[in-house]
């Protein structure tokens, strides 16, 4: 992405980072979240998933398990294609430990509505802090509606999160969001938590995780990128290593991963040129990431609206014509030369309205998904990302139907409820 800037306000302070330089996400400010939320929903039974909200597509769903690459598609087992079209839905990567938004509503009631407006795939931000803070207590969660929450750490609500997506029929992407709960980092590893961490960590979730099919798959690490370059061959720096080094180690211990790899910022040769962060995958044609088993192999991208920082493209006089052939350039082209898959990670914004530029680009960027048949996973379903709003409004509760209906009409077909859901 262009220059970093910091959050003027509390909303943005609220926000995953899609500010862009790391911020502190105090238990402070969970408390505050957590005292303001103040709508009152009946709890449910923690037995088996509340409600029977569906996909109209759902019935439709015949996909068989494992899925694998192949050339630019996703395919199941028996090589039907399969379109990822998910949503993002944060929290765990922050100082609650928890997503967002139980502080006001139980979480079983969150997925059903998932389900219920189409969403076949849930995108899972998480932190390492969240996994190693076996004592801290989790934060902004509303007890009296998630009494099945009481007590449980970090990595055992994203168990909760997990088998709960899983047993509705959501294929589950886990993303390694953060190192710790402070805001991201350029590169794969810091000072406090160390590429051996990194890597011991994915192996712990995909081995725990390996008989649920529908965990689907790792997206490694998010948003590389200021120092962060590809193919270079310098092992502090190299993100194209980096991600062989972790996913050939996911694969030993769960095959049946997909490997999700984002791109750069900026790859060399641009002039010093950048894009969005994670969102440059030029240097994949030249060097691509080569893994023990290729069919595993997915990249990601994201990709933001000119309300998240004026970029150059956004001012150009053929502005939205000029946008596909941009996207060939950073990501696309993978999936139009055959080569490898690629999901859209992360997209999103508070317009769809196209009187408004903002929404001028979502839709499309919708059309050039549609076309090429790309996946993809919207930032996001939260409304506090200070950005791009959410899904749901402020009241976690009342969808935006505008939104929807340009997301609906680019969804794929629900996975089948799994027989056996283990933890």
């Amino acid at each position: 992405m262009g220059p970093s800037w910091l959050p003027k306000t509390i909303e943005r302070l609220r926000s995953r980072s899609r500010v862009r330089k790391p911020v502190l996400y105090t238990s402070v400010l969970a408390t505050l979240l957590a005292v303001a939320a103040a709508v009152s929903i009946p709890s449910l039974s923690m037995d088996k998933p509340a409600g029977e909200a569906q996909s109209q597509s759902q019935s439709k769903a015949s996909m068989k398990f494992p899925l694998r690459a192949e050339g630019g598609k996703i395919v199941d087992a028996n090589g039907k294609e399969v379109v990822l079209t998910g949503v993002n839905w944060f929290g765990l990567e922050t100082g609650n430990y928890a997503p967002h938004g139980i502080w006001q509503r139980n979480w079983q009631q969150m997925l059903d509505e998932m389900v219920g407006q189409g969403f076949n795939t849930l995108r899972l931000p998480y932190s390492n802090e969240a996994l190693q803070a076996k004592s801290i207590p989790t934060q902004g969660i509303d007890t009296k509606m998630n009494p099945d929450l009481v007590g449980l750490n970090g990595e055992q609500i994203m168990d909760k999160i997990v088998n709960g997506a899983t047993s509705r029929g959501m294929m589950v992407m886990l993303d390694r969001h953060r190192p710790d709960q402070y805001g991201q980092s350029s590169l794969w590893y810091t000072d406090k938590v160390s590429e051996e961490t990194w890597i011991n960590d994915w192996v712990k979730l995909a081995t725990k995780y390996k008989n649920n099919p529908l965990v689907i798959a790792a997206d490694l690490h998010n948003e590389p990128h200021a120092e962060a370059t590809w193919g270079d061959g310098n092992e502090k720096t190299d993100w194209k290593m980096a991600a062989e080094r972790a996913g050939n180690a996911i694969l030993k211990a769960n095959p049946n991963m997909l490997i999700v790899v984002e791109g750069i910022e900026t790859y060399k040769g641009e002039g010093g040129k950048g894009y969005w962060w994670g969102g440059n995958l030029q240097g994949a044609k030249e060097h691509p990431v080569k893994l023990s088993d290729q069919s595993k192999l997915v990249y990601s991208a994201h990709d933001y609206s000119p309300k998240v920082w004026g970029q150059q493209w956004f001012s150009d006089p053929n502005f939205p014509k000029n946008m596909p052939a941009l996207w060939d350039q950073q990501w696309g082209y993978l999936v139009k030369d055959n080569t490898a898959p690629v999901i859209l990670g992360e997209f999103g914004g508070r317009s769809v309205d196209t009187k408004d530029a903002e929404g001028v680009w979502q839709h499309a960027l919708i059309d050039y998904l549609k076309q090429n048949n790309i996946s993809y996973t919207y930032w996001s379903w939260n409304p506090n990302s200070g950005d791009t709003g959410g899904i749901v409004g402020e009241d976690w509760t009342t969808v935006n139907k505008d939104k929807m209906d340009l997301l609906k009409s680019y969804q794929g077909p629900m996975a089948p409820k799994p027989t056996n859901n283990p933890a």
